[in-house]
């Protein structure tokens, strides 16, 4: 297989805009050589996740009403990173935000791709450890609730598949990786 694009790109317009993401249409000749429509979403931002332990093997994550599922949803602290702030210093930020935590060793333990067929979206998953605590400072829009639990618990509700968040399963199923637990 050639690792060459086969679409070709006819037309190109955006058909709808904000500040995080920004939706394109294109008509384009299909890898077939039929006529196509295909439509992307481009995030503007890195998508990033943060599993932090602390030194009793405990990890804190946050619950949230989601708008797009209409549920709500326990995570690991997780959000947007500017593109062209390092994804560390980004999680640093989402972390500190959502849950008062600081870490002074961080190891960044997979990238990858949130929904490739239709978004270009690319997220981040850090394990934070030598944890300090003090006050979150959620964004005005975000209502959280932080939880404390053992981390073999939470590996333990990804297992049962009661956490649908991509960035939770993989960013634990991944710490337990790293940590040395298997999965």
């Amino acid at each position: 297989m050639s690792e060459q694009n086969p679409w070709t790109v006819l037309t190109q317009k955006t058909v709808h805009e904000t500040a995080w993401i920004r939706i394109a249409h294109h008509d384009v000749i299909t890898p077939s050589g039929t006529d196509g429509v295909y439509t992307c979403v481009d995030f503007k931002n890195w998508a990033i996740g943060i599993v932090p332990i602390d030194a009793e093997g405990n990890t804190y994550i946050v619950g949230q009403y989601r708008f797009p599922l209409g549920e709500y949803s326990w995570e690991i602290p997780e959000g947007g990173g500017d593109k062209q702030v390092s994804p560390l210093a980004s999680a640093q930020r989402e972390l500190l935000e959502e849950t008062g935590i600081t870490a002074a060793q961080w190891a960044l333990i997979y990238e990858f791709n949130t929904s490739n067929s239709v978004t270009n979206e690319h997220a981040f998953v850090f394990v934070a450890t030598d944890l300090c605590f003090g006050q979150p400072q959620p964004d005005e829009t975000e209502q959280l609730t932080l939880r404390k639990l053992p981390f073999t618990q939470l590996l333990d509700m990804v297992h049962r598949n009661e956490l649908k968040d991509s960035l939770t399963v993989i960013g634990v199923l991944m710490a337990a990786r790293h940590l040395g637990l298997g999965t």
